[in-house]
């Protein structure tokens, strides 16, 4: 794993990479390493940035950040105490623009996905990360990988695009090693719910095959989803893993953006304030090395498939 670093040049003109070189973008992305653009290819307009810089969410352990569903075109998580109505329209175009615009500059950048992606929330993150006060489970500054509790993938890899729009400060993270490594270290038998009569016989084989003390359960979710959910849990509350696994920190300068398959990379946000992201959830048909993604390792491990 490491950082790819993206300059205007590698795409002169502002065209799209060749189908060779967009191949070979994803395979990187894959692997684990960061796409990292000093300067954003994403045009945000100055008035818009200077409207989102003048936002701040006042109850932070309601929301970690505020989320635009695209495909709604409905915006979650805003402070109704303060906010008003004008003011929440203004958000939501803002926010609208920036997916599209994100959706527009990777569909030729990352070619080989974009006929096989789902495009899912982008989000808005106001407030300051160092020192919040959240619980543990939704706390952004502890080494995880991402898993939603609400939307499984089933089997599709969680692609992030990050913009810093903080007008002098780094966001400033920290990286693990990659989900291969880690999942053989830590997969005990915390991840694991007590047995119960639904679950499936994937299920079984993945938590025997990773050591764990009862089956996982696939209840509304594919047992891949179920284990990255209990995955990202278990990481977060341990306090060994927190402590002792390797950590490579990336400062991520203002006007910069980067890119990272999160289901992948284990990582956290120690510091920083003021960002955009935009999420994708790409098929494993449209994968262009495959083998690497966590539902690959995973059902290698339980031999046996897990969708």
């Amino acid at each position: 794993m490491g950082l790819v670093t993206i300059t205007p040049e590698a795409m002169p003109g502002g065209r799209p990479p060749s189908d060779e070189r967009a191949r070979a973008w994803c395979a990187q992305l894959e692997a684990g390493d960061i796409l990292y653009f000093p300067q954003t290819p994403i045009a945000i307009p100055q008035n818009d940035l200077a409207f989102l810089l003048g936002q701040q969410q006042t109850d932070s352990s309601l929301h970690k950040n505020i989320a635009y569903k695209p495909n709604a075109d409905k915006l979650s998580g805003v402070d109704t105490k303060t906010a008003d109505a004008a003011a929440v329209t203004r958000l939501q175009s803002i926010m609208r623009n920036y997916s599209q615009a994100v959706v527009r500059f990777l569909t030729g950048f990352l070619s080989p996905y974009h006929a096989d992606w789902r495009l899912d929330y982008a989000s808005f993150r106001p407030q300051e990360e160092q020192g919040r006060d959240l619980p543990l489970r939704r706390r952004n500054d502890l080494l995880h990988t991402d898993a939603f509790p609400t939307r499984p993938t089933y089997g599709a890899r969680i692609l992030r695009f990050f913009n810093n729009i903080h007008p002098a400060r780094t966001r400033d993270w920290v990286v693990g090693d990659p989900f291969s490594k880690v999942v053989h270290e830590f997969s005990p038998a915390q991840i694991a719910p007590r047995p119960d009569s639904s679950t499936s016989r994937a299920a079984k084989s993945l938590g025997r095959a990773v050591g764990l003390g009862a089956a996982i359960p696939s209840i509304k979710r594919s047992p891949y989803d179920d284990f990255m959910m209990r995955f990202h849990n278990f990481l977060k509350e341990n306090p060994k893993f927190q402590a002792e696994s390797p950590k490579y920190p990336w400062q991520f300068p203002s006007g910069s953006s980067w890119m990272v398959y999160t289901d992948a990379v284990p990582h956290a946000v120690l510091a920083g304030q003021y960002a955009l992201e935009q999420t994708f959830l790409v098929s494993p048909d449209a994968l262009v090395a495959p083998e690497t993604s966590p539902l690959k390792v995973l059902e290698g491990i339980a031999g046996t498939r897990l969708i």
